[in-house]
């Protein structure tokens, strides 16, 4: 009980040190005491959640819902489950938001998945979400009670050291063009949207080449809210190359980079993979702590 709220910060240990960093920089910054939750993962892929100290009158979970997504979400209202369970109010700290994009039917026989996360966190005894840069707006409706953190501001402070010249930035379709605009208007620079399509059924998507600005001799900056595949920055930086583009960038705020997105980014010319740390990864060097520590006391 270290906040002046006598709140208690829990994080889900991981092996890899990002999201503990950003566990611990949200404790820093909140002045909580942060409690490791241990975890045993069975060889039938069960988890088991032991947290040694009960948890005090508040509570935040900070636990991202990358791959494994369906292990992390579990892993997340088990921690829940437990805080609530010792009488805690319970907020959860969940950065990258699983299911998002999942927001409505696409097609038929389809579920909107994330109206499902939303009841099973509130279940397992959230009474509020904060995440950052989730997919879709629409997937806010879906939730009760539930902060949407920016992640643009971190980015754009970070391109700002790069040293680009000419800068313009990219977003790799109509659908980020808010995102890209807000990021370009922090650098003061030009800002331009790519057409993209992409077949429901098979995934596959295409750029038109045309891009109706002159890039050539200028670096730029690809801004997205997650990599995943990478096929749509991979397309984006072929198409940019193409007209003349020097350096290329992607920034974004998850950086999935599922299977060889990142070595298929980097073989598309781009210089480097800058994101967040909602997602642990040696890409992921932008820290959110401070940001979603201010976005935690609003809730608390």
């Amino acid at each position: 009980m270290c906040t002046p709220t006598g709140g208690v910060l829990v994080h889900l240990c991981r092996r890899r040190p990002l999201v503990p960093r950003a566990a611990a920089g949200i404790a820093k910054h909140l002045g909580a005491e942060l409690i490791p939750a241990e975890l045993r993962v069975f060889s039938d892929g069960e988890s088991k959640i032991r947290i040694a100290k009960k948890a005090g009158r508040k509570c935040v979970i900070v636990q991202s819902t990358h791959p494994p997504t369906d292990s992390h979400l579990m892993q997340a209202m088990m921690m829940a489950k437990k805080c609530a369970d010792d009488g805690a109010q319970v907020h959860a700290v969940i950065p990258y938001l699983a299911y998002a994009r999942q927001d409505r039917a696409f097609l038929e026989g389809e579920s909107a998945s994330v109206a499902l996360v939303a009841r099973l966190l509130e279940a397992s005894g959230v009474k509020s979400v904060v995440t950052v840069d989730i997919h879709s707006k629409m997937a806010l409706r879906a939730f009760s009670s539930i902060k949407n953190v920016s992640s643009i501001p971190l980015l754009a402070g970070h391109a700002s050291k790069l040293r680009l010249k000419n800068a313009i930035v990219v977003s790799p379709d109509a659908g980020g063009v808010e995102r890209a605009g807000e990021f370009a208007r922090m650098l003061e620079c030009d800002m331009i949207a790519l057409k993209k399509s992409r077949d429901r059924a098979t995934g596959e998507v295409t750029v038109e080449q045309k891009i109706g600005i002159d890039v050539s001799g200028r670096d730029a900056v690809l801004v997205d809210d997650m990599i995943s595949s990478g096929g749509s920055i991979v397309k984006a930086a072929e198409v940019l190359k193409k007209n003349g583009a020097v350096k290329i960038y992607a920034m974004c705020a998850h950086a999935l980079l599922i299977g060889d997105a990142a070595a298929n980014i980097a073989r598309a010319g781009v210089e480097g993979i800058i994101a967040t740390n909602s997602i642990p990864g040696k890409h992921s060097t932008v820290d959110l702590s401070g940001t979603l520590a201010e976005a935690v006391r609003g809730v608390l």
